[in-house]
């Protein structure tokens, strides 16, 4: 991409389009279109059209997304579906008839099945059913995957799509009823420490593995994957390492400084038994993750807690 390149970033205020942003403007480039909600419904059509008719942009990061944990899937699975489909059809659509030279559209990794065989590789999908927790939100990232395959067939369009693994950083949703699980116990226990409480409950067994990738690294991949693959198939972008909840508990619980007891409430449910994604396609392509996931955790809090005073 040239350093004068017209680059729009769908989602921008969130956590992995800012993420985006940071990269682009790190690396040099100064023409980045952003729009907020209130200048930019990208669930209206004739909207998305306009837009991106008046300001065609040469390159597109599609990072706008309906996200949540299992609760807010588990509750609004119909706006998830909705509002999801919308966004990525509008702008992959605009994008087609407003010739942008590329576009990454970046998805989940729980667009896999449930109980697919583990480390995921990209051929997995649509092999076997979704988790029920997470399908809505599952099929509308699939639709998107799908959406930017068949442009790219019938039309020509370089179109490239990317799945993320579990995601945390700076911007992260640390809502505890509508966040993802590593946000929500340093929320957990930062507010535990503050109390002097003497335990923290954590949602689910403890025994589901998760893959966390800092958004920081995601970018860098996003950037990368702009930059250097033309390929009609998705790339997984992850660590290719997982931790158990009950580990990740523990960690988090060393960086907060907490010391008091952790209590398991089984009663919550815990969503896919294990999500790690395999990486080979991604890191035989030349890029692997930076940052450590102690150490992206420890710069994850110091976030949150600067953030929390305002």
């Amino acid at each position: 991409m040239q350093k004068e390149a017209k680059i729009y970033v769908a989602g921008h205020r969130g956590l992995v389009g800012s993420a985006i942003v940071r990269r682009l403007k790190s690396a040099g480039h100064t023409n980045i279109l952003t729009k907020t909600h209130a200048e930019l419904d990208l669930l209206r059509q004739a909207e998305v059209e306009t837009f991106f008719r008046t300001e065609k942009p040469d390159y597109v990061f599609l990072a706008a997304a309906r996200v949540g944990g299992i609760h807010a899937n588990n509750t609004y699975p119909a706006e998830f579906i909705y509002q999801n489909m919308m966004m990525e059809a509008n702008i992959i659509h605009a994008a087609y008839q407003y010739s942008a030279k590329k576009l990454l559209f970046l998805g989940s990794s729980c667009i896999y099945p449930k109980l697919a065989p583990q480390p995921l590789k990209e051929e997995y999908l649509l092999t076997g059913a979704l988790e029920p927790t997470n399908e809505a939100y599952a099929v509308a990232k699939i639709a998107g995957i799908k959406l930017a395959e068949f442009y790219s067939k019938q039309y020509g369009a370089h179109f490239i799509s990317a799945m993320p693994t579990n995601l945390y950083g700076p911007g992260d949703n640390y809502d505890l009823q509508n966040s993802h699980v590593l946000p929500a116990l340093i929320r957990k226990f930062h507010e535990a420490t503050q109390s002097g409480a003497r335990s923290v409950e954590i949602w689910g067994s403890g025994t589901p593995r998760r893959e966390f990738l800092h958004v920081d690294d995601l970018a860098d991949a996003c950037y990368f994957l702009m930059q250097n693959y033309e390929g009609i198939p998705f790339i997984n972008i992850g660590t290719g390492k997982d931790i158990s909840i009950a580990e990740l508990a523990e960690l988090v619980k060393e960086i907060t400084g907490f010391s008091g007891e952790l209590n398991y409430n089984t009663s919550r449910p815990d969503g896919t038994p294990r999500k790690l994604l395999d990486v080979g396609r991604l890191n035989n392509l030349g890029w692997k993750y930076k940052i450590d996931l102690k150490e992206g955790i420890e710069h994850a809090y110091q976030d949150y807690k600067a953030h929390s005073k305002k």
